[in-house]
């Protein structure tokens, strides 16, 4: 693809991510179909795209030093600016003129002559003075949010749930290229030979220590494996394989995945029940039931039932006690997966978590009378705040006595995770730092009663 063109549709991305019109990585999708970009025009899109997202506020900082603070440009003017410095500043594939002599061709297509060279006089001033030292800012708040590019109110509070060590820790690492990782179908190969067959076609692969079907792609493509594309192997986090192998669901049992979109649990509950008994599968949105479906086809799954239906409305569909496994996989703010949907830092304010909370709290009232008693339930979300998380757990046990945190829990999680740095009584906080999975909490109750 000719430059200009990639770079043009790098900057058209990242305004419309700006703008809110998509998911970066649903729009970045879309956006490599669309045009059928090479495997290197993809690589570089998709670094620069997500790069300059992930370092927002980095930037712009860096940009403060160059440009006087009452000049406004226009948005396409600023973000070109953006990817022309992270490049630069992160980036050794393409050498430094190069940038500059692309962002001024963009800018004159754009715009005229004047915004042209202010761009190129930017751009060049960063070529020979370098980028701003952070160290000169004396508020550690400040100073941690312009590094690592997370907004000031994100930080204190969890600094407030965690302290100044772990947060930091969780930033830098949110800065880190996310690691993929694979479940396999085990009623049609095993690990042992996936692990063969993968590293026959020339993959790097290791076993997760978080779940017996996981792998962790060490180098390769995985969608481009045969393995993949034939339905041996679907992509999800290693902390959501934990759900799977938590909740404990057995051949024969009737379980309900509550918020099950886009299908990762709910497929992997289907395959530890050996694809006997019944899974009803629900989401809020009805476009996204199609996902549940297809993975399940994909997978060669048949005991999923899936449909539309608001969590929060299920005890109006089942009867009392239908269940003997519940799983609510809630609807969270997402801070657990920033690595890989990096704009969420910047879409999600202090009152969405209160918010979503409630709505939190909502379905867990909804639902929990439907399991049956001595059923286990599993909440999860891939968020690390802890109103969404503890908070909520607390609230709802405070007020159904018949509930209480299963203690078999912690004694029957994987090796590699008991006593670990989020470990309470009430679940397990995973922190992207301590094992390089996304951000995220699941506990797991009993009901007595």
């Amino acid at each position: 693809m000719a430059k200009y063109v990639l770079r043009n549709a790098m900057l058209d991305l990242l305004l419309r991510i700006e703008q809110g019109s998509g998911y970066s990585h649903l729009l970045i999708d879309h956006e490599i179909k669309k045009k059928q970009l090479s495997e290197k025009d993809i690589g570089l899109l998709t670094e620069v795209v997500y790069g300059t997202i992930q370092r927002k506020l980095t930037l712009d900082y860096y940009l403060s030093n160059f440009i006087k603070t009452n000049k406004k440009q226009k948005p396409w003017v600023q973000m070109l600016l953006r990817m022309s410095i992270y490049q630069m500043v992160f980036l050794d594939k393409v050498p430094a003129h190069a940038v500059i002599h692309e962002a001024v061709e963009i800018a004159k297509q754009r715009g005229h002559k004047g915004v042209a060279s202010f761009v190129n006089g930017v751009l060049r001033n960063v070529q020979r003075q370098g980028v701003p030292e952070t160290s000169s800012i004396k508020d550690p708040i400040k100073r941690l949010s312009i590094e690592t590019s997370h907004p000031e109110w994100m930080i204190m509070q969890w600094i407030n749930d965690y302290g100044l060590k772990t947060t930091e820790d969780m930033c830098r690492e949110n800065m880190e290229h996310k690691q993929v990782s694979v479940r396999i179908q085990p009623l049609k190969i095993s690990r042992k030979a996936a692990i063969k067959q993968l590293n026959d076609e020339g993959f790097v692969v290791e076993p997760s220590l978080i779940s017996k079907q996981g792998l962790i792609i060490k180098k390769g493509n995985i969608v481009q494996s045969h393995l993949f594309q034939e339905g041996y192997l679907t992509i999800q986090d290693q902390s959501s394989m934990l759900v799977g192998e938590m909740l404990d669901a057995r051949p024969g049992m009737s379980v309900l995945d509550a918020c099950s979109a886009p299908g990762g649990k709910t497929t992997h509950l289907a395959e530890k029940m050996e694809n006997k008994g019944v899974v009803k599968a629900h989401d809020l949105h009805k476009k996204k039931i199609n996902l549940v479906n297809e993975k399940s086809s994909q997978l060669s799954l048949s005991i999923i039932d899936a449909s539309q239906a608001d969590a929060r409305d299920l005890n109006t569909v089942y009867e009392q006690e239908s269940f003997d496994r519940i799983l609510i996989d809630a609807p969270c703010s997402g801070l657990g997966v920033l690595k890989g949907k990096p704009d969420i830092k910047f879409t999600k304010q202090v009152d969405d978590i209160y918010q979503l909370a409630q709505i939190q709290i909502d379905i867990l009232e909804s639902v929990s009378p439907l399991l049956k008693k001595g059923g286990l339930l599993i909440y999860s979300t891939c968020t690390v705040n802890r109103k969404e998380n503890e908070s909520v757990i607390q609230s709802f046990l405070k007020h159904h006595p018949n509930y209480e945190v299963d203690r078999a829990f912690f004694d029957t999680l994987p090796d590699s995770l008991k006593n670990s740095l989020g470990e309470t009584e009430n679940g397990l906080q995973l922190f992207p730092q301590t094992f390089q999975t996304d951000g995220f909490f699941l506990t797991r109750l009993r009901k007595t009663f």
